[in-house]
């Protein structure tokens, strides 16, 4: 979305094939960018003055090029000219770099969506606004009683959302369309919440993608949750350690821990991923795709993908009971489960095994 908003120009994508037909690209001849970039109006000059017979990089990094009609990938980026990049690109690599970067955006984003628009009145005469001039509400929002702090950063309030009493809002701070914010929460700067998402609670420089809900007390801190996930009543993360040390965190590529280099870091969750009651999770933990986590005492800090159980242990969370409990969690949403989304997420079952070490 942010591409199509500064190039004014329509977007698909180039992924892996077992996430092409839910992501399609559309066809014709195109410009292939790095997905991990973040956009920004000089990057777009420089890629813009690209020819179809070169290629975008920043060192060895491959930050874009033309592609034909009928390629699945890159490798002909290797038979153009290498162009080095003009600027100092931002790319994101790493899961917590997300929420690293997350309120910067906020603010760009902010002034890309409100330039030129005038944002709608807060009616409520309950509600205290600290820095209005900092606060942009979409059509169709509704808040009641609530303090919305913009001293130190924007506040987005999308389409369609409800902020409910009591609530305590500093920004920056992104509600996306069709989200909720329970009575009483207390959010943080430098967190997006939605679309189609509900929070509560206490929740501190997050990024709460589509259709999750973290509804209920318990804090939230430096984290990252993926689309469809459910975070139990009073569940907690850890994102500080208790020696103050850099927090280590899964990576999948080098196939164990990465020292972050941050101190501060909490949850990273996959998507369909959930969690009961008074879930506690360690400082820097990763939870993969389809999930279920629930008992007493903290799990390990690496939970794979379709995991059932917690401290106590872990079985195979199998993908017809998955499928399952996801079809009647998007049901509840009015999203259909369709034969994509099984194909898709049976694949990530399948490249995900190995990690489920109970198995062998």
């Amino acid at each position: 979305e942010k591409w199509e908003k500064i190039s004014g120009k329509e977007v698909s994508y180039l992924t892996q094939d077992y996430l092409q037909e839910k992501y399609p690209r559309k066809e014709g001849a195109a410009l292939a960018i790095n997905g991990g970039l973040i956009p920004s109006q000089d990057l777009l000059k420089d890629i813009q003055r690209l020819r179809e017979d070169q290629a975008l990089y920043a060192g060895k990094t491959l930050l874009a090029c033309y592609i034909g009609e009928t390629e699945k990938n890159l490798s002909i980026a290797n038979q153009k000219e290498a162009v080095q990049v003009r600027i100092e690109p931002q790319l994101l690599s790493k899961t917590w770099e997300i929420f690293q970067h997350n309120g910067n955006e906020i603010k760009r984003d902010f002034d890309l969506l409100t330039q030129g628009r005038k944002s709608q009145a807060i009616s409520d005469p309950f509600t205290k606004v600290y820095a209005p001039e900092n606060v942009f509400i979409e059509e169709g929002a509704v808040i009641r009683a609530a303090i919305l702090n913009a001293e130190n950063g924007p506040i987005y309030i999308g389409k369609n959302t409800e902020i409910q009493e009591g609530s305590l809002i500093r920004g920056p701070f992104a509600l996306c369309e069709g989200s909720t914010v329970n009575m009483g929460a207390k959010l943080r700067g430098d967190t997006t919440v939605g679309p189609y998402s509900k929070v509560g609670g206490e929740i501190s420089n997050s990024v709460i993608f589509g259709y999750s809900n973290k509804g209920h007390e318990g804090f939230l801190g430096n984290s990252v949750i993926g689309e469809w996930c459910n975070l139990g009543a009073d569940t907690n993360t850890s994102n500080l350690k208790n020696n103050y040390a850099p927090v280590k965190l899964w990576d999948y590529v080098r196939g164990g821990f990465a020292n972050t280099g941050l101190q501060f870091c909490g949850l990273m969750m996959g998507d369909h991923s959930k969690c009961g009651i008074n879930t506690m999770f360690n400082t820097g933990t990763v939870v993969g795709v389809g999930a279920n986590i629930f008992g007493d005492g903290f799990p390990r800090n690496f939970i794979p993908s379709f995991a059932w159980g917690g401290a106590a242990g872990f079985s195979t969370f199998q993908f017809p009971k998955f499928a399952q409990t996801a079809q009647a969690v998007m049901a509840r949403r009015k999203v259909a489960w369709d034969q994509v989304e099984e194909e898709m997420l049976h694949k990530v079952f399948d490249l995900t095994k190995n990690y489920r070490i109970w198995e062998k």
